[in-house]
């Protein structure tokens, strides 16, 4: 499939700068996939489409100020961005490295008491890199000095807001360099109220920067999704099982728990995954999913389409007519915009 029939317009104003507050009163599309039929609402009033019985299945993932801003070490006037991508033994990182001159052996001074040294060179811009925090660990460093990796359609650096809002409210497992963003309009308040009716249960998987990363071939097929690291535990895949055997619905909670079920399916899992999930897939855990609206040609959208495809052979053209609708609307879109649950 050619990457332009995952293509659409979208006015810059629908481009969501800000979070809503409260989280609650993002918009709601919910679609029906079987009956191609579109409803509006509110995230406030989703109890109304689910049913009794029903397993939401959230991404607890907390993000990590993972941006790091320092210079060469001894070297003025030499601005050196860190971004960190993946935690690995003894205080390692893969990170992307921006700056001039970047090479193996230079030390970056972030602060007085937090360094990172490059220690070889992966590929380009992405490097090995150790960081060595005096006083303090090397997370509590991270989380002092660094800075929230708010997307780069924003057009702006992180500010305060960032610190409560991209993040979820229930948040538990530092190491993602984005936020589950389906779960972002969920309150505590939404996630009292939504207990009474259905069952709520987590996966962790920690985001990764390929999340941004565009789709840069001309056939779908030939794209590959970066590696992120999931938990999935045997206690939800036993919940899993109990709400698919009296006939309700499991409902994923955005494309990253998308993707931590569909990898596991009917075992426990903790490991990498690098599923890419296109047209033609055959789901096995999902019967719903809560998402956000995403970028044209973006592997995401992809996503969403091969989900809708499952019961309606005009997924794709469903999915892009429902875009069409929420324009028209006036919905936001993207990492702070409103949302959508289809059936």
């Amino acid at each position: 499939m050619d990457i332009s029939l995952f293509d659409y317009e979208l006015p810059e104003r629908l481009i969501a700068k800000y979070p809503v507050n409260p989280r609650h009163s993002a918009k709601l599309m919910v679609l029906d996939r079987k009956n191609s039929t579109i409803t509006h609402s509110s995230f406030w009033h989703i109890d109304e489409f689910l049913e009794e019985g029903d397993l939401l299945v959230f991404n607890d993932t907390k993000v990590l100020p993972a941006r790091l801003l320092g210079k060469k070490k001894g070297v003025e006037h030499s601005s050196v961005e860190i971004l960190l991508l993946r935690h690995l033994e003894n205080q390692r990182w893969e990170a992307l490295v921006g700056g001039k001159n970047i090479k193996p052996g230079l030390t970056i001074s972030i602060s007085d008491d937090f360094e990172a040294i490059i220690e070889s060179q992966i590929e380009k811009s992405k490097f090995l890199v150790l960081l060595e925090a005096k006083n303090q660990t090397q997370i509590e460093a991270i989380n002092k000095y660094g800075k929230i990796p708010i997307p780069p359609y924003l057009e702006r650096d992180e500010e305060p807001i960032d610190r409560e809002f991209y993040q979820t409210v229930f948040a538990k497992k530092e190491f993602s360099v984005a936020a589950p963003t389906a779960s972002l309009h969920f309150s505590e308040e939404l996630l009292e109220k939504l207990k009474k009716k259905v069952n709520i249960d987590f996966v962790t998987l920690h985001v990764s920067y390929g999340t941004f990363k565009p789709v840069t071939v001309k056939n779908i097929e030939e794209h590959k999704v970066d590696e992120e690291y999931i938990e999935v535990g045997e206690a939800l895949i036993k919940k899993i099982q109990k709400t698919k055997e009296i006939g309700k619905k499991v409902i994923a909670v955005g494309t990253t728990v998308t993707r931590a079920l569909e990898t596991a399916v009917d075992r426990p899992y903790f490991g990498f995954t690098d599923l890419y999930i296109r047209p033609g897939f055959k789901f096995k855990v999902l019967d719903g999913l809560i998402t956000n609206f995403h970028l044209p040609k973006s592997s995401l959208l992809i996503l969403v389409s091969a989900f809708c495809e499952m019961k309606n052979p005009n997924g794709r053209e469903f999915i892009l007519k429902a875009y069409k609708e929420a324009i028209k609307n006036e919905y936001r879109f993207y990492s702070y915009g409103d949302g959508m649950l289809i059936l």
